[in-house]
């Protein structure tokens, strides 16, 4: 995989659990083959969306090594490995087996509430100290705290190693500064899918995606589309699946993309608590979503 574009569609994807809580190892076998099948460019294994919270070293582990055994070289992979603590991350990162991996996605300090230099010091310890090329990660809806467009320009700047940012502060006014002032060899990914066609339009280079999951060959041909140029072929799948995402997070992430995964029969529609599932009332919106797709 080429890690200085970092284009098309990765998914992040969620991690199945069986009734006692296990890793539901068919279900993950299931998924990823519907992922290759459904044409997506790379998985992102272990992020917010894989509930990654609430997993101990030697599950995250095992996670880590089935998907790169079920995945058989087919996709890029992409390793999440983030936390609050610089030292304990970058740890975490020379500890872990990352055969098959490509890159490691890590958001930036949360709870914290680390200022700008903070932020920019975490990164550029990461930097120095990680195995493979790192994607920061911007999503201060969960952190609390944005990284600013200057921070993340300095660190791209700066920080070599560093090739990628997934943006998920859905301010479109920073993410457009970004991708205006950034250096050639860094990537700006969309971490929202409701925004990714405008946001490749102002030259993002494509997504990590929730949606995905569930329909991934529909909306990484609308972003292929879009990075082709073709918005006026991508905008009916922007518009078809914009209530499916709404949906997904309507209820909390990956509460929501678990029941539509589970409806097709891909995973089991269990949780590691604090995740639940989503409202029997926000169940029957989400088939009668189903139904138009």
């Amino acid at each position: 995989m080429n890690t200085s574009s970092w284009k098309g569609t990765g998914v992040a994807i969620v991690t199945p659990f069986d009734e006692q809580g296990n890793i539901d190892e068919l279900s993950l076998h299931q998924l990823i083959d519907h992922l290759v099948s459904g044409g997506v460019n790379y998985l992102v294994v272990l992020g917010t969306t894989g509930e990654s919270a609430t997993l101990n070293a030697s599950e995250k582990q095992r996670v880590f090594s089935l998907v790169n055994q079920f995945n058989a070289n087919r996709l890029g992979l992409v390793a999440g490995i983030g936390g609050n603590d610089t030292r304990a991350v970058a740890e975490a990162m020379n500890t872990f087996d990352l055969s098959g991996y490509t890159a490691i996605l890590s958001v930036s300090p949360y709870y914290n509430k680390p200022n700008s230099e903070g932020i920019y010091q975490h990164y550029r310890y990461l930097n120095d100290n990680a195995p493979l090329p790192l994607i920061m990660y911007n999503v201060p809806g969960r952190t609390s705290m944005n990284v600013t467009a200057a921070t993340t320009l300095r660190i791209a700047a700066s920080c070599s190693n560093i090739v990628a940012t997934k943006e998920a502060s859905g301010n479109m006014e920073q993410i457009m500064q970004i991708i205006s002032e950034k250096p050639d060899h860094f990537s700006v990914i969309s971490g929202d899918d409701a925004i990714t066609l405008p946001l490749v339009a102002c030259g993002a280079s494509g997504v990590i995606s929730v949606v995905a999951n569930a329909y991934p060959r529909q909306f990484s041909e609308m972003v292929n589309q879009c990075l082709n140029g073709n918005f006026d072929g991508a905008r009916p799948t922007h518009a078809k699946m914009l209530p499916v995402i709404q949906s997904m997070f309507a209820e909390g992430s990956p509460s929501g993309i678990k029941h539509y995964l589970a409806q097709m029969g891909l995973i089991q529609e269990y949780f590691r608590l604090p995740v639940y599932s989503v409202s029997d009332k926000h169940k029957s919106t989400i088939q009668e979503i189903m139904k138009g797709i």
